[in-house]
C-alpha cells in the first residue's frame, strides 16, 4: 500500500473520530451557544414571600454550663446550635432575652417573622411567663392574618403543652436522656402541610427504621394524655411517637390544627451542630433530617407579612454578641451565647 493511501486512510479515521466527538448532544460551552445575552433573564421571585426572614429565639436561664461559664445573677443563654440551625434554613436570628423589660421584647417581636422556643429545664417564674406572653402574641398575629410560625423544641414543646392545656401538671416523666431513636409515624398521618411534607420518600422511610434523631428529656406527654385533654387534642395533631428506655410511649412530633405551630420532643438542631454527647447521630441521613426541619421553619417564616426596618434588624441581630466556646469539656453544648 502506498504512503499516499495510508495517509488518506489515517486522515479519514481522524475526521470520523472528530465528527463523532462533536456530534455528542447536550454538552456545549457558553462560547458555542451563540445566544444573545440580552435575552437571558432570571425569573422574578414570588412577591408574596419575604426572602430576608428573621427568627426570634428566646433565651433560657443560666449559662448553659451549670455555672461554669457565668454565675452572674440573671445570666441567660442561647445555645449556638439553635442559631446555626436557623441560619442553615436561610434566616437570621434576633435573640429574645427573656430578662429584658417587656417593652423591649415587644418591640423585638415586631422585627421577627417567627419564634423558636428552645430546650432546657425552666418551667416556672419569669421565664415561663415570658414564653406564655410571646406564644399568645404569636397566635394573635396569626389570627390577625400575619403568618407567624412557632417551633417548640423539647422544653419548648412542653411549655406550649402546659400553656395550651392550661394545666401546669400535664407533663409526665420519661427515661429518654441522651439517646438516638427513630420516629414512628402514627396511623393515617397526613404529612401534607407538615414539617415532613418536603422529605424525600427514602428519608421518610429511614426516619421510621433508623436512629436519626436525638432524644434528651425527662418529661413529655403520652398520646393518651394528650388526646384525653380536650384543649390539647383540639389544638394539636400527633404526627410521630417514640418509646423511652422503659418502653413508655410519648408524643415526639406534633403540629397545630389551625396555626403554623410545630412541636418536637426531640432535637433537630443537634445532629449537625452539637458534638459533645456520643449518642448524637451524625450520619448523612441524620444531617439531611436537620436540614429539612430547618428549611421548613424558614419556608414558613417567608410567608410572614412583616417587613421590619432593616437597620432595626441589624441593631438587634445575634451577630451583635459573641458566642462562648464550652465544648472543651467534651459534653453539653459546644457554644453558647451568654447574656448577663
Amino acid at each position: 500500500m502506498s504512503n499516499v493511501v495510508v495517509l488518506f486512510l489515517f486522515l479519514v479515521s481522524i475526521f470520523q473520530c472528530f465528527h463523532a466527538t462533536n456530534s455528542h448532544s447536550g454538552i456545549r460551552l457558553p462560547s458555542q451557544l451563540h445566544r444573545d445575552s440580552s435575552l437571558v433573564s432570571c425569573p422574578a421571585p414570588d412577591a408574596s414571600l419575604y426572602y430576608r426572614p428573621v427568627i426570634g429565639i428566646v433565651s433560657h436561664p443560666g449559662d448553659g454550663a451549670s455555672g461554669r461559664l457565668s454565675n452572674a445573677t440573671g445570666a441567660n443563654y442561647i445555645a449556638a446550635s439553635y442559631v446555626k440551625f436557623v441560619e442553615a434554613g436561610g434566616a437570621r436570628v434576633v435573640p429574645l432575652i427573656y430578662t429584658e423589660p417587656w417593652e423591649i421584647l415587644r418591640k423585638k417581636l415586631e422585627l421577627v417573622n417567627g419564634v423558636l422556643f428552645t430546650g432546657g429545664w425552666a418551667k416556672e417564674g419569669l421565664y415561663f411567663e415570658t414564653v406564655k406572653r410571646i406564644f399568645k402574641i404569636a397566635l394573635e398575629k396569626n389570627d390577625a392574618g400575619d403568618y407567624f410560625p412557632v417551633y417548640g423544641v423539647c422544653l419548648g414543646f412542653e411549655l406550649i403543652s402546659m400553656i395550651v392545656s392550661e394545666d401546669n401538671d400535664i407533663l409526665e416523666e420519661f427515661s429518654a436522656r441522651s439517646q438516638a431513636s427513630s420516629l414512628q409515624f402514627v396511623e393515617n398521618t397526613k404529612i401534607e402541610g407538615s414539617v415532613f411534607q418536603r422529605f424525600p420518600p427514602d428519608l421518610l422511610k429511614k426516619l421510621s427504621t433508623d436512629c436519626l434523631v436525638m432524644q434528651n428529656h425527662r418529661y413529655g406527654i403520652s398520646p393518651g394524655k394528650l388526646l384525653s385533654n380536650q384543649k390539647l387534642s383540639s389544638f394539636f395533631e400527633i404526627l410521630t411517637i417514640c418509646s423511652d428506655e422503659d418502653d413508655k410511649v410519648y408524643v415526639s412530633t406534633v403540629r397545630s390544627r389551625n396555626y403554623p405551630v410545630t412541636g418536637f420532643q426531640w432535637h433537630p438542631e443537634k445532629n449537625a451542630f452539637e458534638w459533645g454527647p456520643k449518642s448524637i447521630p451524625h450520619t448523612e441521613d441524620a444531617i439531611r433530617t436537620t436540614q429539612y426541619i430547618a428549611n421548613f421553619l424558614v419556608s414558613e417564616a417567608r410567608k410572614s407579612l412583616n417587613r421590619p426596618v432593616a437597620q432595626d434588624v441589624l441593631d438587634n441581630l445575634i451577630y451583635n454578641y459573641r458566642p462562648t466556646y464550652c465544648g472543651y469539656a467534651g459534653k453539653g453544648y459546644d457554644e453558647v451565647y451568654i447574656f448577663e
